[in-house]
């Protein structure tokens, strides 16, 4: 069975950083098109990153961009999302997601993989 597994969610200031990784058993992440998605209380889930399959393009949504920075460890066999200059709006359950698209894409129906979730909050 394919499993996803996040970390580093917790509780941050505004204005502060955090670090979530996403590590894979049973297949290597290398050669899926990987993505992080989130999804705040009573709000569709939506994408925020995604790294296409062999290093391909990244892609970030609109109200990340600058802040976030989406890195994968081949080695380790781990997804990263670096969090910077967080905002209360930020606030969610962050997904990591698989897909086996070539270049991957922040819609939430080429996922098919997803792990349990790891949560972010934002204090103003």
């Amino acid at each position: 069975q394919s499993r996803l597994v996040e970390s580093g969610g917790g509780l941050v200031q505004s204005g502060g950083s955090l670090r979530l990784s996403c590590a894979a058993s049973t297949f290597i992440l290398e050669y899926f098109s990987i993505a992080w998605f989130r999804q705040a209380p009573g709000q569709d889930r939506e994408g925020v990153s995604c790294f296409s399959a062999s290093d391909g393009p990244k892609h970030y949504a609109n109200s990340v961009l600058g802040r976030f920075t989406i890195s994968r460890d081949n080695g380790k066999n781990t997804l990263s999302l670096q969090m910077d200059r967080l905002q209360p709006e930020d606030t969610a359950v962050y997904y990591c997601a698989m897909s086996g698209v070539k270049e991957c894409s922040l819609r939430l129906r080429d996922y098919d993989t997803w792990g349990q979730g790891t949560q972010v909050t934002v204090s103003s």
